[in-house]
């Protein structure tokens, strides 16, 4: 099974595991978030496609990527290739208005900068 960050165990950022330190462990993964956020926002895919999706992300990173979230039960493979759980699409929502913010963020510093 994949090693991944679990809630309750010692993770980066976090002696006691708090279940959000372990989950921003997780997503904050190289290519993890974006893995995930793939699989929501396009639906599912096979490997190839979930990797052309990804555009620069290697095999080898992918197949870690996709081990560690089923691991966590955050994406599952069905028939028609990977796709998220209900939990990993929970998570997604989650993090949508952060991404409207972000757009916000970005207006605000390109207009600093003018």
């Amino acid at each position: 099974m994949a090693n991944f960050p679990h809630p309750g165990k010692p993770v980066r950022g976090s002696e006691s595991g708090n279940p959000i330190m372990a989950l921003f462990d997780l997503l904050g993964r190289r290519w993890a978030m974006g893995v995930l956020w793939q699989l929501c926002s396009g639906g599912p895919c096979t490997f190839r496609e979930l990797q052309n999706r990804c555009e620069s992300i290697s095999p080898a990173v992918l197949n870690s990527r996709l081990s560690e979230l089923r691991a966590a039960r955050l994406v599952e493979r069905g028939g028609d290739g990977y796709q998220p759980t209900e939990l990993g699409e929970q998570i997604i929502a989650a993090i949508h208005p952060l991404k409207a913010l972000s757009e916000q963020w970005s207006k605000d510093l390109n207009s600093a900068e003018d």
